[in-house]
């Protein structure tokens, strides 16, 4: 699984659940994370479960001292997960990116789901998008610091 993680001041996700409806507020956070997600096809639980753990326990925040030596866990933020196939959007040949590498939706949504799920075991306050509708998501990003994350 790939995650694109920004620590934010605040973040939102609106949603339009068909192409004629109305955007609502899927989720909405303060500070914390806001974790882009993507899957691949080689994507299992077990992978799932191991990327929750690196968001819990990511330090990126910063101690007294301003050395980020903090994690979400640590600073009480939250968290908003949006899925996200382009992260394995390929663009190495020509100009249209190809997304052959990204899982299809039947295998993605539970593999997100499994992230949100497992975070929230850990204790994790988590706000989501919603799977297969447009989204638009706002953020205010702090630093910035924006890191991109592979989980096999």
């Amino acid at each position: 699984m790939r995650a694109l993680v920004q620590r934010v001041i605040r973040a939102e996700v609106t949603s339009r659940p068909s192409a004629d409806g109305e955007w609502e507020v899927a989720g909405t956070i303060g500070p914390g994370l806001c974790v882009l997600v993507g899957a691949t096809h080689s994507d299992t639980d077990a992978v799932a479960d191991k990327l929750a753990d690196k968001l819990w326990g990511l330090r990126i925040f910063d101690d007294d001292d301003g050395v980020m030596n903090r994690s979400v866990a640590d600073v009480g933020g939250s968290l908003l997960v949006v899925s996200q196939f382009t992260l394995y959007g390929d663009i190495a040949k020509g100009r249209r990116p190809s997304w052959i590498a990204a899982a299809r939706p039947e295998q993605a949504e539970p593999l997100v789901d499994r992230v949100v799920a497992a975070l929230r075991t850990l204790g994790a306050s988590v706000e989501t998008g919603r799977f297969r509708t447009d989204m638009h998501v706002e953020l205010v990003n702090d630093g910035p610091v924006t890191l991109l994350l592979d989980v096999d």
